[in-house]
């Protein structure tokens, strides 16, 4: 079993930490997050360091405190130094622009696609066939990431699509006659 629990989260100069009963809440110059702890989870601050730990000997205890630990350490890092996502658009005419919290999208339909910004979350456009999504929680950057994406998936044959930069499509061949 992983034992990360185990390792204390830093807490880095200009974030503020506020632990009051099984919530936390973290503070820095990218923005604020909050948590509510398990009931099996326990956290204390000790000087620069926080301390994760299962109130228990339970297997679930054992694990959820591993969850916790990392769910606050991404909540630290995302307040200090934020959390980011680069999408690419290839295709003929495909391309991206932001319009204050809407980001409008033609990727090959008929109709422009116009997708709400949650709030949080702030998105730039480089170029007309780049897109990099920017924010302080992590699980809501990657997961607005994924929903521009899944408007149009690469595909597998021309490669065509929206994709994340590091992405490598797996490219198929032709049917043959």
């Amino acid at each position: 079993m992983s034992r990360i629990a185990n390792s204390p989260v830093a807490i880095p100069k200009g974030v503020e930490t506020t632990i009051t009963g099984a919530d936390i809440s973290v503070k820095g110059s990218k923005g604020s997050l909050q948590l509510r702890m398990h009931s099996l989870v326990g956290i204390s601050q000790e000087g620069e360091v926080l301390k994760i730990s299962a109130k228990g000997s339970s297997r679930e205890a054992r694990a959820l405190a591993g969850t916790f630990r990392s769910l606050v350490n991404n909540m630290v890092i995302g307040v200090s130094e934020g959390y980011q996502k680069k999408l690419e658009l290839q295709g003929v005419g495909y391309r991206a622009k932001v319009q204050g919290q809407k980001i409008n999208l033609r990727v090959g339909y008929s109709h422009a696609i116009n997708y709400e910004l949650p709030k949080g979350v702030t998105v730039e456009t480089p170029s007309q066939t780049e897109i990099v999504i920017s924010g302080a929680d992590k699980q809501l950057v990657g997961q607005v990431a994924a929903e521009i994406r899944e408007f149009r998936p690469p595909e597998p044959y021309k490669g065509k699509g929206i994709r994340y930069v590091d992405e490598r499509v797996y490219r198929k061949e032709a049917k043959k006659k």
